[in-house]
């Protein structure tokens, strides 16, 4: 399931909510929420150590967050660079 434009700023949204402004503009510049295979969300962030501290920290968070707009289990959200997208 491919994630249209609504949905990846309405995830933004909740996520600059929760981790406030400062740590959302530090981590999430230019992250991409694109897909869901499975239960399996990817995202795709401009730079790799971005990426896997973004991951490291708030997976968890995410794939609440996706869960509840997406309307679809989000158990695993995989946050990639921008480098390996599809």
């Amino acid at each position: 399931m491919k994630i249209n434009q609504v949905h990846d700023y309405a995830i933004q949204a909740h996520m600059a909510a929760i981790v406030g402004a400062e740590e959302y503009d530090r981590l999430f510049p230019g992250v991409q929420f694109s897909d869901v295979e499975g239960d399996i969300m990817y995202a795709y962030c401009p730079e790799a150590e971005l990426a896997e501290e973004m991951e490291e920290k708030y997976s968890l968070h995410l794939s609440i967050i996706a869960s509840e707009i997406l309307k679809r289990e989000v158990g695993i959200v995989m946050v990639l660079p921008r480098a390996l997208a599809h």
